[in-house]
């Protein structure tokens, strides 16, 4: 146990032996009488804490001359509790009745001990002052016990203090609390450690299994950069001591404090949704791998994965193989969920509507847009396009200009109407190490051309491999409706999203959501204190964040995990990751700066969202913006109930070690970057919420939600090509003239990695039942501030309006791109403000509050 932890359990020690001359018994006339409830939930199973749980409350205006900290109350017993079952969470509610000082006042923080075996979930805490006041504390932790943690737990009412307004009663527990939230950085973090601390990607390899298992450490070095992640401090391997071992099964506890651990019900559906897609796809495809032809054979075959009603019982050599990698209690769920009745799985959108959409180039257009992935398009500033080295594109003047409806180039750039999906200069170095004898990958540069009517043309695409001889080989395609060409043109489409679904899963989606934001929730549990306004705001927005990350990097991202198996770089996956943090700043992630960066949009200070996008019909862009507004709105409103000034933000000693932690430690290897706000006004600090919240909400829902509709019908977005495409002469063009459909089956990915990343985009895109979305919080009471709660209320009024907004242009015919030939209206921005009764599941909309998967 650290000393910062001895000194808190010393004072806390002596705050309970100084209550016992302060109140000698119940039963004396001179006191008073403050109630209350907890209300907890526990894991199935397990019997709630009942008495062998006590609480103490704290004083918030007065103080124990013995401590120098709020007086403390009479302790009270978890006796008598009344459970009830509601949205299938079991939760028990205890009322409480603590004896205290007549001069007692408001309470304004409460410690708990749990004496019992089991760890519970503490939901919420009320108490009524003896003016009948209520009181409110959000809770939303575990409380594990105390023979493990050694410390009671301190929980803090929900009223929020800028650190130069903290009562007098709570500064040193405000201050005690934080110090032991950062721990001392040495060794392995325990399941109860509330201890926030940073670390390097170091946990990704293992080597100890063998030199093919190794992974480079990311992040500490200018040549693999990286975001810190929560630091476990498990054992080195012996292999290499810059590597932390791993656990030898898939292992879904890995460490994160308490307080960013799923609920009971969150882990237990998150488990139950991982079964299900074991279920619909691993299992019944298993048995493919003992197949000579490991392809599917037709395109009605694919079709048959969402059909199927094949008996999902886990046989033989397979029921070994999982009894291996999984723990046992996993392992007895997985098989037990394959003896019930078979289950037909949902058709993707893609395909639900018109079967053959995904082959159209105006679909291939208009997902750059409205698809998963809109935010990588850009306006083509110069033609040709041209590399970071200088060399330009081999797509020429006469390859496009027939394509232009009219048009000349010099007309088409001047009118912003050629646009650019880019996937070549930071794929070219890589390219000699992802091409083997399983995979056949391209740089590629698809050029568009934006029609009058605002959908996007494709007009030619250029495929680009390294060469010995010279510095890249190129081969443009162009666009063509039958014979040859056609399927040569079928053939480079497919080659260009595989590499934009490899971008999405490991940078649009992973990198700059998931990972940037991790070290902003380090930072803000070990500087901000939970009273601080700033953690009040931001804390919805960190919800499951870490738990998930940590998930991730046990089986998604880790060396032999799904991403190395699904997506095309294998197992330099997260090398390519770490090459594009290189190119990513914070203050980019702001909505109307990105889009002004791509030009998509022009400045425009007038506006309130300083931009004016370019065209109408980029179903991304224009939703986002209102979205944006709403939360700039919203954030700006909040913190000027708190800050007055400027002078208030500078002297906030709270947040300027958050900000320095995040800039110096955080994401240290861009600690030097001159683009970092300084935080040295309100107007930077509404930035920096801003950009923060819009990330962890509006931008991983918009990238995430829409998973299944359209990357679970692999041929719409191949995760890797297995062949290049055939040059005239050879036998494998001979095949391709043939059999264009059977040459194109074949260069998808085997069946069983179709299916296993068609299982993971099916739990990567379900809501859980206990999602809050935006503008919504967890409890009505999670803030005791009338003046915030009513600037709330007009920010979930403004998501209302927007959700209208949003209806109404998908209603609009003129609006191509919120529909496309394929007849997905695009709700990924729509925040799904009426959702009260949550019962999750693929909806393809809604903004939930958080990375919370």
């Amino acid at each position: 146990m650290s000393m910062q932890h001895r000194g808190l359990r010393s004072d806390l020690q002596a705050c309970f032996s100084s209550v016992q001359s302060a109140i000698t018994s119940h039963a004396q006339a001179n006191h008073a009488i403050i109630k209350g409830k907890i209300v907890i939930d526990h894991s199935p199973g397990q019997s709630g804490p009942g008495k062998s749980a006590s609480v103490q409350i704290f004083s918030c205006t007065k103080v124990d001359p013995g401590t120098g900290k709020g007086k403390l109350s009479h302790i009270a017993y978890l006796k008598n509790g009344k459970s009830h079952k509601h949205n299938g969470t079991k939760t028990t509610t205890y009322k409480l009745k603590f004896y205290v000082e007549p001069d007692f006042g408001n309470p304004g923080a409460f410690v708990i001990e749990n004496q019992h075996k089991y760890k519970f979930f503490l939901q919420a805490a009320t108490l009524h002052a003896p003016d009948n006041q209520a009181i409110h504390f959000d809770c939303r932790s575990w409380v594990y016990p105390i023979k493990l943690t050694k410390t009671p737990r301190i929980f803090f009412s929900n009223k929020s203090y800028l650190p130069s307004e903290t009562p007098s009663t709570l500064k040193d527990l405000r201050k005690q609390e934080l110090i032991s939230l950062r721990g001392d950085g040495t060794g392995e973090r325990k399941e109860w450690e509330r201890i926030y601390d940073y670390d390097y990607y170091n946990d990704l390899g293992d080597p100890d299994i063998g030199p093919e298992n190794a992974r480079p450490v990311l992040g500490g070095s200018e040549s693999l950069p990286y975001p810190r992640r929560g630091r476990t401090g498990r054992p080195k391997c012996r292999a290499d001591l810059s590597t932390e071992s791993r656990p030898e099964k898939i292992n879904l506890d890995i460490y994160v404090p308490p307080d960013e651990r799923f609920s009971p019900k969150k882990l237990s559906e998150f488990i139950g949704n991982s079964i299900r897609a074991s279920l619909h796809f691993l299992i019944p495809e298993a048995n493919s791998l003992l197949e000579k032809d490991p392809h599917f054979r037709s395109f009605d075959e694919i079709r048959g994965m969402f059909s199927s009603n094949k008996s999902r019982k886990v046989e033989g050599w397979l029921t070994k193989k999982l009894q291996k990698l999984l723990p046992e209690q996993l392992f007895k769920q997985i098989t037990r969920a394959s003896k019930g009745d078979p289950m037909r799985f949902p058709e993707p959108q893609i395909i639900a509507n018109n079967d053959l959409a995904w082959k159209e180039d105006e679909e291939f257009g208009r997902q750059m847009l409205a698809g998963i992935n809109p935010t990588r398009i850009r306006c083509l500033e110069a033609f040709p396009p041209k590399g970071k080295n200088g060399k330009m594109s081999s797509i020429t003047l006469a390859d496009i200009e027939g394509s232009l409806d009219g048009l000349d180039i010099t007309q088409a750039m001047n009118q912003w109407r050629i646009y650019i999906l880019d996937h070549h200069d930071y794929l070219m170095p890589f390219l000699s190490r992802i091409n083997t004898s399983s995979v056949c990958a391209y740089a590629s540069r698809t050029l568009l051309f934006l029609r009058s009517d605002a959908t996007l043309k494709p007009v030619a695409i250029e495929l680009s491999l390294p060469s010995i001889s010279s510095d890249e080989v190129n081969r443009v395609f162009l666009p063509a409706k039958e014979g040859i060409e056609a399927a040569l043109w079928q053939l480079a489409k497919a080659h260009v999203l595989a590499n934009d679904s490899a971008y999405h899963q490991l940078v649009t989606h992973w990198l700059h959501t998931h990972a940037v934001v991790e070290p902003f929730v380090i930072a803000t549990r070990r500087q901000l204190s939970v009273m601080h306004p700033v953690h009040r705001l931001l804390d919805p927005h960190f919800k499951d964040t870490m738990h998930v990350n940590a998930l991730a990097r046990s089986i998604l991202l880790n060396a032999g995990g799904i991403l190395e198996k699904t997506l095309f770089p294998g197992k330099i996956c997260m090398e390519l990751s770490s090459e594009l943090y290189k190119e990513w700043r914070f203050d980019e992630q702001a909505l109307p700066k990105d889009l002004i960066k791509r030009r998509l949009a022009l400045e425009d200070s007038d506006l309130p969202t300083g931009c004016q996008i370019l065209f109408q019909d980029y179903p991304y862009g224009l939703d986002g913006l209102d979205v944006w507004l709403a939360i700039m709105t919203w954030v700006k409103d909040y913190c000027s109930i708190f800050y007055k000034d400027d002078d208030s933000v500078k002297s906030d000693e709270e947040i300027q070690a958050w900000w320095k932690e995040i800039r110096e430690v955080g994401h240290g290897d861009k600690r030097n970057a001159s683009w970092w706000f300084e935080m040295n006004s309100r107007d930077n600090l509404i930035q920096a919420l801003t950009i923060l919240i819009w990330t962890s909400s509006a931008l991983h829902a918009s990238v995430n939600f829409g998973q299944y509709a359209y990357a679970a019908y692999p041929p719409n977005r191949p995760t890797l090509c297995r062949k290049f495409i055939p040059d005239e002469g050879t036998q494998e063009f001979a095949e391709l003239l043939i059999d264009s459909d059977k040459y194109y089956l074949k260069m998808l990915p085997e069946r069983f990695a179709i299916t296993l990343s068609t299982a993971l985009v099916e739990v990567l895109s379900r809501h859980t039942s206990d999602e809050v979305y935006l503008g919504q919080r967890q409890s009505s009471e999670w803030t005791d501030d009338q003046e915030v709660l009513r600037k709330f209320e007009e920010f979930g009024e403004k998501l209302k309006e927007i959700e209208q907004k949003i209806a109404e242009r998908n209603r609009n015919a003129r609006l191509k791109n919120r529909w496309g030939p394929a007849k997905i209206a695009y709700k990924l921005m729509h925040p799904d403000t009426s959702n009260v009764k949550n019962d999750g599941g693929i909806t393809g909309k809604g903004i939930p509050n958080s990375i919370s998967i």
